[in-house]
């Protein structure tokens, strides 16, 4: 069970996002190299496991006797691009190769892990490769996606970015409902369900969900986009929205 302080301190780094290449534009970092060595398959139609059945929560399929879902690949299968939203490649499944994300929050990266999590306390919530919390923002808009949490806000809670060209590997989430979004300041976040995810400062290691239900706004997002359900006793209060 994680235990949650209800005074949340917030450091305010002096790492921020200006470094990042504007959204859809090309760049040569080292994760370049990481994203053009990753396999690449053309986007095909997986026909759905007899044993599948609708899912209760629309965008995910519920999984077989075998634990696979409909677009779920073999286990020995590399995944095939789902998806493509201009620059950026949704692939059916996790990669095949290991993918470190990028230790800072406040810096994007060319490929995205987003894994499926279970938490007693919230249900199953969405995290990152490292096992980070990511969260959605109740005053952002995701028909059409709308990322409204800038400056001091995004120092807070930093957006999940991705740069170009970039490639997202999802695992137990629906590839069709990911994608990204322009921000304000010109650099590109991802969304689930249409809903721009972010991080949240005060989350030191893997599995914290300290930003849950802060403001009554703020929420781990569930893997069909929707909000976690909040833990009891709070919500807690945050210096920025």
């Amino acid at each position: 069970m994680t235990t949650l302080s209800r005074t949340t301190k917030v450091v305010v780094g002096l790492t921020g996002l200006a470094f990042l290449a504007a959204c859809g534009s090309q760049s040569n970092s080292p994760d370049d190299l990481i994203a053009k060595q990753l396999p690449v398959a053309e986007t095909r139609t997986v026909a759905p496991s007899p044993t599948s059945t609708p899912a209760d929560l629309a965008g995910v399929a519920e999984p077989s006797a075998s634990g696979q879902g409909a677009e779920q690949q073999a286990p020995d299968a590399k995944p095939t691009v789902a998806k493509t939203q201009k620059w950026v490649k949704i692939f059916s499944g996790p990669s095949d190769k290991d993918i470190k994300p990028n230790e800072d929050k406040a810096k994007g990266s060319n490929t995205v892990e987003l894994n499926a999590t279970l938490n007693e306390q919230i249900g199953t919530y969405v995290t990152d490769g490292a096992g980070r919390t990511l969260y959605r923002f109740d005053n952002d808009n995701a028909k059409p996606p709308k990322a409204t949490c800038n400056g001091s806000c995004a120092t807070a809670w930093p957006p999940l970015l991705i740069k170009s060209p970039g490639k997202i590997f999802p695992k137990g989430i629906d590839p069709k409902i990911i994608g990204y979004v322009e921000r304000a300041d010109g650099h590109c976040q991802v969304t689930i369900g249409g809903w721009p995810v972010y991080y949240f400062i005060a989350d030191a290691k893997p599995g914290d969900i300290n930003g849950q239900g802060v403001n009554g706004k703020w929420f781990a997002i569930a893997p069909t986009g929707g909000k976690t359900k909040p833990i009891p006793g709070f919500p807690l209060t945050s210096p920025t929205n």
